[in-house]
């Protein structure tokens, strides 16, 4: 596996191993958004870490430490020290981000842990047959937005997160078998644990307009899970280590570190 970003190659949605229905990237990915992370500010006259947060948003972090306190005192730590506090980090930068604010993503802590987000893209380029799907899917069932799953491990931010698309079912834009995302970010080689998650937020969104993803109407929703979804990303990597190809071609990507 090479350390820099490698060329586009072909991902099925059903099947990684299969040559059937392969889409390609387009090349023009210089016009993707790039989002960058603040550097921490100096000790003197540093704000204080809760700064433009919302009083809801306060709330759920003074939650987490609360449980994350009560799991110490009843010895069920769960996690890792640095993951934690990373994730504690990333979750207060979502908080006061402008995007975030802004309504393009929301964020929830599922049975409010840490280590596992439920992620809904709310707005994706207004000018792509995705957005004008999801415009339909609101009228035929109430929901106009993209549900993501991520769950982190005990070495994150040094491993990424899984990813994955929960609903609705989708075509195109590099979703796999089980809603798997195929992209170099979110593989071992490609990840940096300089990135935020907010710039991996954007950029699956971004992705996912670039590669032409469309709404599955009427599709069996069961065919997304979490088992499914890890076995098409399995396979992926494991073509991608034999044959050093990868997915989404994603350039310039020192742009997207913390």
């Amino acid at each position: 596996m090479l350390d820099q970003p490698l060329p586009a190659e072909q991902c099925t949605q059903e099947d990684v191993s299969s040559e059937d229905e392969d889409e390609e990237m387009p090349e023009d990915t210089e016009d993707l958004d790039h989002y960058e992370m603040k550097e921490e500010e100096p000790a003197e006259g540093k704000k204080s870490e809760d700064d433009g947060i919302g009083k809801e948003n306060l709330a759920i972090l003074e939650k987490i430490k609360k449980n994350q306190r009560q799991d110490y005192l009843n010895g069920a730590v769960s996690g890792s020290v640095q993951a934690t506090d990373r994730l504690m980090k990333e979750l207060r930068d979502i908080y006061r981000s402008q995007s975030f604010k802004g309504g393009n993503y929301a964020v929830e802590l599922v049975n409010d842990s840490l280590y596992d987000w439920n992620v809904k893209l709310l707005k994706v380029d207004q000018d792509s047959a995705l957005h004008n799907d999801l415009q339909i899917l609101k009228e035929k069932e109430g929901a106009d937005f993209i549900l993501l799953n991520f769950s982190f491990k005990d070495n994150f931010p040094f491993d990424p997160p899984f990813v994955r698309v929960v609903s609705p079912v989708l075509s195109g834009g590099y979703v796999l078998g089980g809603g798997a995302i195929c992209m170099e970010l979110l593989t071992k080689q490609g990840w940096s644990s300089a990135y935020s998650i907010e710039s991996v937020i954007m950029q699956i969104s971004a992705t996912l307009v670039k590669g032409k993803a469309r709404v599955q109407f009427g599709a069996n929703k069961s065919q997304y899970s979490l088992t499914r979804a890890q076995q098409s990303y399995k396979s992926l990597v494991q073509i991608h280590e034999k044959n050093g190809e990868t997915g989404a071609k994603i350039q310039d990507l020192d742009t997207w570190k913390a």
